[in-house]
């Protein structure tokens, strides 16, 4: 028997209605598709990626509630990007008036943009060069600011709306000012062993 290894990529051509329920029909899975229109399946994380998953949204929700600048997505929202990639990143921020202008039947699919914040947490099965790509096609969709979190390295890369990105090393916390005014992530939780 051959076993499976995910993230698993298959050329399949799905319509968006098709894709859309394929996900529906398997929520224990995860899906995107590229850009392209190729599948990615992923399997459900393992207990620590998930409970530092929980911690950044947490954090995020938690500013949000407070300042209600926006709408906060966990990695079960999926967006379907400008360049036609489905992507569901771990923790997304969209501001509330860009959620506004979305019609109620927008709101309950993948939603028609990208979001203006990202943040990719990387688990152990993730290739850094894939998870740096997607990070990159988020930038070049119209993200403002976007966090690609790596606990094995202790590092964050930080990706600007002026393409640059910033590498911070093992911090204990990072800003997201000025697309998300007075958020401050507090990593003590999500890089603890």
């Amino acid at each position: 028997m051959t076993a499976l290894t995910f993230p698993l990529e298959l050329d399949l051509k799905l319509t968006d209605e098709q894709f859309w329920n394929l996900c529906q029909n398997n929520p224990e899975l995860q899906f995107e598709r590229t850009a392209t229109g190729e599948l990615i399946i992923m399997p459900p994380t393992g207990g620590a990626t998930s409970d530092r998953n929980s911690e950044i949204n947490f954090q995020l929700r938690a500013w949000n509630r407070t300042t209600r600048l926006g709408k906060v997505f966990d990695s079960a929202g999926g967006f379907k990007l400008p360049n036609g990639a489905d992507r569901s990143p771990d923790a997304s921020w969209l501001k509330i008036d860009r959620w506004n202008a979305l019609t109620p039947e927008e709101r309950e699919k993948f939603l028609p943009l990208c979001p203006d914040f990202v943040v990719e947490l990387r688990s152990p099965s993730d290739r850094l060069s894939q998870v740096q790509t997607k990070m990159r096609e988020y930038m070049d969709n119209g993200a403002k600011l976007g966090w690609l979190v790596d606990p094995q390295r202790k590092i964050v890369e930080v990706y600007g709306d002026d393409r640059s990105v910033e590498i911070l090393e093992n911090p204990t916390q990072v800003s997201g000012d000025p697309v998300l005014p007075g958020f401050v992530l507090d990593f003590s939780e999500i890089f603890e062993n």
